[in-house]
């Protein structure tokens, strides 16, 4: 598996070259377990994707890969059914020849969210944490980052990834964007990056402390953060902890409100701390499809009262939050 090789080598003589004390041998570690059960199996319908040539990659509007009519109608259905075989794909949408894939969250209505509130990222380099399959590592490459780094320790969302770039490398060969299949928990403190994302992680750290002062860790001085989390109504000491699930998942831990929040992210080391965006999440936004085809939102909340979880919780609730490393 060479995925990483590249990444190695353009780090090498930057910024994050001493993450090579310890990036090489997490990576030969996480690909010695790897290597059985399902990911063998996704590695090879992953090396039956065809090679299809395009110079059209539009990532700026959202993530599409060529175009309906490149392909006929066969090349086109055997994409469809070898990408089906990464079932569940829960963040996008993509679009890959004209094949649409329709996935679980409507993750480009939160980058609609978030954009507006960031510093540029034009020749930023950027972290985001958690990334799940990479849509928004895409789309931060669209606005002209450097370089873009995802961590995701999934190894399903790494395979999707690689999918999805296996197709995008046909228009650009060289694509300064990287997904890892690691924790933040295993980065050292590196210092390096313009701007780290952390959208959908928070709640689901036992020590939400402890994430911020990992994402400080990670950027430069005068660094932008941007933290996206479920939040509850209430004044700066206002915290939910569920009693086991919250919207039917058992990794809830933390849910305080925006200015609980804020008072967090102050006493870890930032500054010019503002909440810039506050959204209740529909079902048109986290829903099944035919790219996700298990429980979704709708089946969390109470039906005779969808302003509740079915735990009698206050249904999800996001906020944005933009905050200044100092």
């Amino acid at each position: 598996m060479n995925w990483f090789q590249r990444f190695y080598a353009d780090i090498a003589e930057g910024q994050l070259s001493h993450w090579l004390e310890v990036l090489p041998r997490q990576l030969r570690e996480w690909e010695e377990q790897s290597r059985h059960g399902e990911f063998r199996h996704w590695q090879r319908i992953l090396s039956q994707l065809p090679e299809v040539g395009t110079q059209h990659l539009d990532i700026k509007n959202g993530v599409t890969i060529g175009a309906p009519g490149d392909l006929d109608g066969g090349t086109q259905k055997a994409i469809e059914g070898l990408l089906q075989k990464f079932h569940p794909w829960r963040k996008g949408p993509f679009d890959v020849h004209g094949v649409h894939i329709d996935t679980e969250w409507r993750s480009d209505w939160k980058w609609d969210r978030v954009l507006p509130h960031l510093s540029p990222l034009k020749n930023r380099f950027v972290l985001d944490v958690g990334c799940g399959s990479g849509y928004h590592l895409w789309r931060m490459l669209g606005e002209g980052a450097w370089r873009v780094v995802g961590i995701d320790p999934s190894d399903l969302f790494l395979i999707q990834f690689q999918a999805i770039k296996h197709f995008a490398k046909a228009a650009r060969p060289q694509l300064p964007i990287d997904l890892l299949p690691l924790g933040i928990q295993q980065l050292p403190e590196l210092r390096a990056f313009d701007t780290v994302f952390s959208m959908g992680v928070l709640y689901h750290r036992k020590s939400p402390i402890e994430h911020i002062e990992q994402l400080r860790a990670q950027l430069k001085d005068g660094g932008e953060l941007v933290l996206e989390t479920l939040v509850i109504d209430g004044d700066d000491t206002a915290v939910l902890v569920p009693k086991d699930r919250y919207a039917q998942m058992r990794n809830v831990w933390f849910l305080p409100s925006a200015e609980a929040l804020k008072l967090w992210v102050s006493r870890c080391g930032f500054k010019d701390i503002k909440v810039v965006d506050i959204d209740s999440t529909s079902i048109d936004e986290q829903r099944a499809t035919a790219w996700m085809r298990n429980e979704s939102l709708k089946d969390f909340l109470d039906p005779n009262d969808p302003s509740k979880t079915v735990e009698g919780y206050p249904a999800p609730k996001r906020a944005v939050l933009i905050a200044t490393a100092c």
